[in-house]
This record gives C-alpha cells, sequence and structure tokens, in this order.
C-alpha cells in the first residue's frame, strides 16, 4: 500500500524554527570563496584581481624567505614538499602540515609558511570562515 504523504486541510501541520548554529567553524576552500583571504598589501586591489594578487604575494614570500636546508644540499635531496595550512578566521595562518621527500625540506617549508602575515580573514555570505590553501614548494638544486 502507498500512502500520500501529502497534508490536506483538516491536518495540523506542527512548524519547526530551525536556528541556524552560530559559531560553527566552517572550512571554505580557496578555489571558491566567495571573499578570499585578503594578503597583506591586496588591500586596495579590486575584489577579482585579490585571488591573483594572493597567489603572487604568496610566491615571493616563498621566494624572499626561501633557504636551501644545507644538509639537503650536501645529500643532494631535492623535491616537492606540498603545504596545507589554514587560514584562521581571524587571519592567523594554523595547522601547517607539509608532505615531502625529506623531514629537512618538510622543516624548511613549515619555516617558510610559519612567517606568513596576518591576513583579513576570508569570508562566505559575510562570515568570516576558516580557508584552507596548500600550495607545492619545489626544492631544486642547480
Amino acid at each position: 500500500m502507498i500512502e500520500s504523504t501529502e497534508t490536506n486541510e483538516e491536518e495540523i501541520v506542527e512548524i519547526v524554527e530551525v536556528e541556524e548554529e552560530e559559531e560553527e567553524d566552517v572550512d571554505v576552500p580557496f578555489a571558491v570563496i566567495e571573499d578570499v583571504p585578503i594578503f597583506p598589501g591586496c588591500e586596495g586591489v579590486a575584489k577579482s584581481e585579490r585571488r591573483n594578487c594572493f597567489q603572487e604575494k604568496m610566491n615571493k614570500h616563498i621566494r624572499k624567505n626561501f633557504r636551501y636546508p644545507e644538509i639537503a644540499q650536501e645529500m643532494g635531496i631535492q623535491g616537492r614538499v606540498y603545504v596545507n595550512f589554514i587560514i584562521s578566521k581571524d587571519g592567523i595562518i594554523t595547522n601547517i602540515r607539509m608532505r615531502g621527500p625529506d623531514k629537512n625540506l618538510e622543516k624548511e617549508a613549515e619555516r617558510i609558511i610559519s612567517k606568513l602575515p596576518k591576513m583579513t580573514q576570508g569570508k562566505q555570505r559575510g562570515r568570516a570562515v576558516r580557508v584552507p590553501f596548500s600550495i607545492p614548494i619545489i626544492f631544486r638544486l642547480q
């Protein structure tokens, strides 16, 4: 027997209020967030260009702070270190995680990322959210 789930005029329908939970930590990936976190120096940039400005400043920061670990140079270790981190609701870099071919390269990647400046937080629908971000740092011996 199949019963209809539709209601008719005689039935009493109970109205339940659904409250949106406040202060729920939501992670919105950088690729899809409405308002990307703003890297210091990108504040005056048009909203449509902020994503590019963020990437440029990030790459510049990595190049400026990059130091090839001596021990890795001596041992001829090179490769790509994948770094993941979260730009928190207050713009601070947290939860840095690295994956790479060598501990020394991972440590250097963590040092570089931990020196990132405080940013203006990312926003989704006008609310500050946590923004996970990942970037590969390539260590290559010339």
